[in-house]
C-alpha cells in the first residue's frame, strides 16, 4: 500500500489487534495490520490451546455486558468463518470458600445480572463431576453457559476473514518508531514507511517497550511470566472430557487462584493465575524447569487427582498487567490519533471479539455501544481508578 492509501494501521495480530483487523476490514476502513512475528504464534499472550470463557465475572460485574456482546460476535465469527469450532460450551466452576473472593463476587455478578447458575457443595461437585474432588469446606457456582474458546483459531479467523474484507497484513515485520503529524500517523516499520489517520497499539507485552521507545503516553503496566501445563490423566480419562468437564477456576485459602481445563486430547491443562515474576518479553525465561512442573502437579492433585499424570507439555505465557487490573480501551491523552488496545492483565482473552468492535469505533471516531470509561487511559493520572470491589 502506498504512504497515503490507508485510514488505520493496527500494530500487534494477537486477540485484540487481529479482532480490531477485522471489525476495521468489514466496514471497508482502509486499514493495514502489522505484527513483528506470525500470528498465531507462542510468542506473547494469544495461544495456549484453550482460553475460558465466562459470565459470572468476579472480577467486576461492569464486564458482563461485554462478555454478552463477545458471546454474539464469537459465534458470528464462528459462522462466518465456517472451518470449525471456536468455543465449545462446558459449563464453568468456580471453586472456593463460600466468603472467599472467588464465589462471593461471581455469585454477585450472576445475580446482578440473572445468570443461569447453581450453587453445590463439595460433594455435589464430586458426584456430578467426578473429576474434580475439592476441598469438603469449600463450595461452587456452576455457570451453565461457561466455556472454552480456541485462542489460535479465533486470531486465525479473525485474520482470514479480515484479510477477505480487504485488510491488509504484513507480519514478520518490526515497527521502529512513529510520528503525529498534521492529524496523521507516519509509522516506520523495517519494510518502509506507512501513514494513516490512526494507530492503533493492541501489541500486548511490547506495549510498554513500544511506548517507552518510540514515544507516547507511559503508562505503568508491567509483564508478568505465567505457565501452562498439561497432564495426562493417570486414571479414569472419560471423567476429563469435554462433556464430562466443565472449566473450573479454583482458589485455595490462601487466596491463590488457579485454573483448569478438559482434556481435549493433549492432557488437561492447569496452571496458576497471577503467581509468575515480572519480565520482559523479549527477555523471558521460556524454559520450565522441572521444579515448576513438579509444583503445578502437586497442586493440581489436590483438585484434580485422577488428572496429575505425566506432563505433556509446558509452556509460559505473558501477562500484561495494569495497576487495578482493569483494561485499557482509549485514545491516547498525549495523541487522540492512537488509539490502545492492550494491558488486559491476564484476563481478556474471552472479550477480544467484542473490544475489537469498540476499538474500531475509537478508531473511526465513533461513539462505543457499550460504556468504555472504566477503560480510560486517564484513570493513571486522575483519581477515577474503578474499584475492585
Amino acid at each position: 500500500m502506498t504512504r497515503r492509501a490507508l485510514d488505520v494501521v493496527v500494530l500487534g495480530l494477537g486477540a485484540m489487534g487481529s479482532a480490531t483487523l477485522h471489525h476495521l476490514a468489514r466496514r471497508g476502513v482502509r486499514v493495514l495490520g502489522l505484527d513483528r512475528y506470525a500470528p498465531p504464534h507462542t510468542l506473547g499472550s494469544s495461544h495456549g490451546r484453550t482460553r475460558i470463557i465466562r459470565e459470572a465475572y468476579y472480577e467486576h460485574p461492569l464486564y458482563v455486558p461485554f462478555v454478552r456482546r463477545a458471546y454474539e460476535l464469537w459465534a458470528e465469527l464462528e459462522a462466518e468463518w465456517g472451518a470449525g469450532p471456536l468455543l465449545l460450551r462446558t459449563g464453568g466452576l468456580m471453586i472456593g470458600p463460600a466468603d472467599g473472593t472467588l464465589v462471593r463476587r461471581a455469585r454477585r455478578a450472576a445475580e446482578e445480572h440473572a445468570i443461569a447458575h447453581e450453587m453445590l457443595d463439595a460433594r455435589d461437585v464430586a458426584r456430578r463431576f467426578p473429576a474434580y474432588a475439592p476441598p469438603r469446606d469449600q463450595v461452587a457456582l456452576l455457570e451453565h453457559r461457561a466455556g472454552i474458546l480456541l485462542p489460535e483459531r479465533c486470531v486465525e479467523a479473525h485474520l482470514a476473514l479480515a484479510q477477505r474484507h480487504g485488510a491488509a497484513v504484513r507480519t514478520n515485520v518490526e515497527v521502529t518508531g512513529w510520528v503525529v503529524r498534521n492529524g496523521a500517523v507516519e509509522v516506520e516499520t523495517t519494510d518502509g514507511p506507512v501513514s494513516a489517520g490512526r494507530l492503533v497499539l493492541a501489541a500486548g507485552p511490547w506495549l510498554p517497550t513500544l511506548l517507552a521507545a518510540r514515544g507516547g503516553t507511559p503508562f505503568p503496566l508491567v509483564v508478568e511470566r505465567q505457565l501452562s501445563h498439561w497432564f495426562a490423566p493417570r486414571a479414569r480419562p472419560a471423567d476429563f472430557a469435554p462433556g464430562a468437564c466443565p472449566i473450573a477456576l479454583w482458589e485455595q485459602a490462601s487466596g491463590e487462584l488457579f485454573a483448569a481445563f478438559p482434556d481435549l486430547g493433549d492432557g488437561v491443562k492447569f496452571g496458576a493465575h497471577h503467581d509468575g515474576a515480572f519480565t520482559d518479553p523479549d527477555r523471558v525465561d521460556r524454559v520450565v524447569s522441572d521444579g515448576e512442573v513438579a509444583q503445578a502437579r502437586a497442586m493440581l492433585a489436590q483438585l484434580m487427582p485422577d488428572a496429575a499424570g505425566v506432563s505433556r507439555e509446558n509452556r509460559v505465557c505473558l501477562y500484561t498487567n495494569t495497576p487495578d487490573g482493569h483494561f485499557i480501551l482509549d485514545r491516547d491523552p498525549a495523541a487522540p490519533e492512537i488509539v490502545v488496545a492492550s494491558a488486559c492483565s491476564g484476563h481478556g482473552f474471552k472479550f477480544s471479539s467484542a473490544v475489537g468492535e469498540l476499538v474500531a469505533d475509537l478508531a473511526t471516531d465513533r461513539s462505543p455501544a457499550l460504556d468504555l470509561s472504566p477503560f480510560s487511559a486517564r484513570r493513571f493520572t486522575t483519581a477515577t481508578t474503578p474499584a475492585r470491589t
